[in-house]
């Protein structure tokens, strides 16, 4: 039987809402209580944002050209980094590089979510400008999407926010636990909370217990670039690949049996700290700190947290970290008895973390197959019994 559903713009299928920009020199219009949306706000870890850096006031509200987005309306940068797609999770504003997006009567707003999510490439594909890529309000004139029946768009929703949730729900999480390990760190090795009772030392770095040590990054780790690795040869599956700023693919051989510490080394993100999972491929935009004693890694993963590489990032142009700027840098290294206390507590939260985190790969790889199939009409929703709660409510 022929899969029903009907062709529909994006323009008819939502309201196209514009943003703006209070006065930056009028300090009254900022530090209110309105949530207000630019680029650095969307969430690459769930499908909804609850909270933004920035805040306006009434005053600045109705003295710009920005709006209220309410609670399930849709929001997709537009300008500069276009594409990117987020649910919103209570009423914001948001600024002119965005366009808010309401969804009209008998669409329901997850469906057009993953509706638009589907279509980011087409939108991209239409954006214009030399300097920065900018999709208009024109644009959703050009994109058509298959609009099915509102139960069916129910059942497409309950299937991909299933898996969506899960992954949110892992991301949640991973947050938890990190938060967690981070407040023992800073117990142990920055408060020294354990160790009142003992002596101290005087050291480069202040008193510290007696018997640990200041080294320099350079002493503790064989410091290296990761392999270039042009993003033409990047692959779907595979062993995972790390660039200057997490995860950005797969590719079918791996550099790094075991986790690593990574610093971005290039461009904006130059300093940002990050960790590859086991078996991964590292590029060229970060250093790799391949530390020198084994059992110190959940240590050492820690205490970069507390680093700021950016300190130490030269060129304006093109911002570099270098390994010679890098390896200089002072730590505290507690004694190996102390250490080894620290794996036995945080070790089983980093295992868990990862074990989430490919769990997290892997529904997301489902997802993403199933995504063009459910929007097409090739996989038939239509004999799917539901629940409620499977529909994945904001």
């Amino acid at each position: 039987m022929e899969y029903r559903y009907e062709r529909q713009k994006l323009s008819a299928v939502f309201d196209i809402i514009s943003g703006g920009t209070p006065k930056r020199s009028v300090s009254d219009y900022w530090g209110g209580d309105i949530p207000w949306i630019s680029i650095q706000d969307f969430n690459d870890r769930s499908r909804f944002i609850d909270c933004t850096e920035e805040f306006i006031s009434e005053e600045g509200f109705k003295n710009s050209s920005t709006n209220i987005l309410e609670k399930r309306d849709i929001i997709i940068s537009a300008r500069g980094t276009v594409g990117k797609v987020n649910i919103i999770g209570s009423p914001m504003a948001f600024n002119q590089s965005c366009y808010g997006l309401r969804v009209r009567d008998n669409i329901y707003y997850l469906f057009a979510y993953y509706s638009l999510i589907n279509s980011i490439r087409e939108l991209k594909v239409r954006s214009y400008g030399s300097v920065f890529s900018t999709i208009t309000k024109r644009t959703f004139d050009e994109v058509e999407i298959n609009v099915f029946n509102f139960c069916d768009q129910l059942r497409v929703s309950a299937l991909l926010g299933s898996l969506d949730s899960k992954i949110e729900l892992n991301n949640k999480i991973i947050t938890n636990l990190e938060a967690q390990a981070q407040a023992i760190f800073k117990s142990w090795f920055v408060d020294f909370e354990p160790f009142q009772d003992g002596e101290f030392v005087e050291s480069e770095l202040g008193l510290i217990p007696e018997g640990w040590m200041v080294s320099t990054t350079g002493r503790e780790f064989d410091i290296e670039y990761g392999k270039n690795l042009p993003t033409k040869h990047l692959l779907e599956k595979g062993y995972p690949v790390f660039g200057g700023n997490g995860q950005i693919g797969f590719f079918k051989e791996y550099l790094y049996e075991k986790p690593r510490i990574l610093v971005s080394c290039r461009g904006a993100a130059s300093g940002k700290v990050g960790f590859s999972k086991p078996y991964s491929y590292v590029t060229n935009n970060s250093l790799v700190f391949n530390e020198k004693k084994g059992e110190y890694f959940y240590y050492f993963k820690y205490l970069f947290n507390g680093i700021q590489f950016e300190n130490y990032v030269t060129g304006s142009a093109q911002p570099q970290l270098t390994i010679a700027n890098s390896k200089d840098i002072k730590i505290l290294i507690p004694n190996k008895e102390t250490v080894i206390r620290f794996n036995i507590i945080v070790g089983p939260y980093f295992t868990t973390q990862l074990t989430l985190s490919e769990q997290s790969t892997t529904l997301a790889q489902i997802r993403d197959t199933l995504l063009p199939k459910l929007m097409s009409g090739e996989i038939d929703v239509s004999n799917i019994k539901i629940e409620p709660e499977e529909i994945g409510h904001v």
